[in-house]
């Protein structure tokens, strides 16, 4: 029998998927992605623009569209400046490896349901994997090398401190994006892209009434849904956790040395990463591409009954993830390196460990029939418990020590041959000067 007679699954249409086909979808993919970055520029400078009560771009094209098309061309158009003393070798990879890690974890993302396509049944999805949501983890988990090469190669002491900050932050948050990962995959029973998306397309009724609603993980798996979040800003190095690009500290980070195409191709992956986290908590906890209530109501609007309509709910749901990072940006300062790091390991990490092993208890009990009726809110109330003391505990910092009265110590900046600012408990000479000139006085 034909398996496009019958009700295939995602994995089984792609699997016979033809190579033109798959071309298809993978020039596609690279056009809505480079289309998207270049909207997305100019949509962050519009609304950041609207929430400083400025203009923003606006007067190259309509509404200024055209002026980020005319940035990244100028950045291709600039001289491609190398320093004399890096590992040209290195200096050159760590890019191509940030951007193609950035282009790569789309394949296993789904834009859309079962569609014809050129007399072929088919996904709007590159390719799908039992394993799916790993892969894109794992990818994702190689820009980190594009970073950490960066900022070695460069052989730039501020480069290097930006990218050992990339690599450890980043590091921190994909472990708590894991632990929320594994909630999910228990609760939906999969770890398939396509799979996830689909569980949570089917209807919940209420006594025995459909009413329209899907079951949507973001509120069954709140608190993996709120760390996700989270995380995924940390992640991608974006404001108020944007420390490995911090100009008070370290210039640019890791992209200190880099300009012309290379320094295109490192902006373009760190677009490309936000949408990409965008996009994986859209098909983990708000449906993928499936229709929002009260709009499945509308047939013309409802994705089971045009398929062509999901992209559509799929991007204007990554835009308003975008939008989060933009307002984020635009409202939040940026944190102290210490406290962030603190934020990951000792409040998102246990709080996530200690929800996984919730969602895993309630969904054993509930594959052996022993949780239902009033069990289920006693269980979720005492772990509701357990979330909020971890809170409090984890968010007291330890006592700061009372200072003790010393003798700060002389230093001479220019003692190495360049000037180095004092540390604490140091003062300069000059400093000390001025001090023994007023006591005297």
């Amino acid at each position: 029998m034909n398996i496009l007679e019958t009700n295939p699954t995602a994995a089984e249409l792609l699997a016979n998927d033809p190579w033109w086909l798959v071309v298809i979808k993978v020039v596609g993919m690279l056009v809505i992605l480079l289309v998207w970055t270049i909207f997305n520029v100019w949509y962050e400078r519009r609304l950041v623009g609207k929430m400083q009560h400025r203009l923003g771009p606006i007067m190259n094209g309509p509404f200024g569209l055209l002026q980020a098309l005319a940035e990244g061309i100028k950045l291709l158009a600039k001289e491609d400046f190398m320093p004399r003393s890096v590992d040209k070798v290195l200096f050159t990879l760590a890019p191509i490896i940030a951007g193609t890690a950035a282009f790569t974890s789309w394949a296993f993302i789904p834009l859309g349901g079962r569609v014809n396509m050129f007399g072929q049944d088919t996904v709007l999805q590159i390719t799908d994997m039992p394993v799916g949501v790993l892969m894109i983890l794992a990818v994702t988990s190689v820009g980190i090398y594009g970073f950490v090469l960066a900022g070695w190669s460069s052989n730039s002491p501020y480069s290097l401190l930006g990218s050992l900050r990339s690599s450890a932050q980043m590091i921190s948050y994909e472990v708590s994006m894991g632990l929320c990962f594994a909630a999910v995959f228990l609760y939906a029973g999969s770890m398939s892209t396509a799979e996830i998306v689909a569980a949570q397309g089917r209807s919940l009724s209420f006594f025995g009434v459909d009413v329209g609603l899907q079951n949507w993980f973001w509120l069954a798996l709140l608190p993996s849904f709120i760390v996700y979040v989270i995380s995924m800003v940390g992640e991608t190095n974006r404001a108020p956790f944007d420390l490995v690009e911090a100009e008070s500290e370290l210039v640019s980070g890791y992209i200190t040395e880099y300009s012309g195409f290379r320094y295109a191709i490192f902006f373009l992956a760190e677009y490309i990463n936000m949408t990409t986290v965008s996009a994986v908590a859209t098909t983990l906890f708000m449906g993928g591409y499936h229709t929002p209530w009260p709009f499945t109501f509308i047939p013309i609007l409802n994705d089971a009954e045009t398929p062509w309509i999901g992209p559509v709910w799929f991007i204007i749901k990554v835009q308003l993830f975008f939008s989060l990072f933009v307002w984020l940006r635009g409202t939040l300062p940026r944190f102290r390196y210490d406290q962030f790091m603190s934020l990951g390991w000792k409040g998102l990490i246990p709080i996530a460990g200690v929800w996984l092993l919730a969602v895993a208890v309630v969904r054993e009990l509930q594959r052996t029939n022993l949780l239902a009726g009033p069990a289920v809110g006693i269980f979720f109330g005492v772990v509701a418990v357990i979330i909020i003391a971890l809170l409090f505990v984890g968010g007291k910092e330890p006592p700061e020590p009372e200072p003790v009265d010393e003798e700060p110590e002389v230093v001479d900046a220019f003692a190495g041959g360049y000037p180095v600012a004092p540390l604490p408990g140091q003062i300069l000479a000059e400093q000390a000067q001025t001090i023994e000139m007023e006591g005297v006085k």
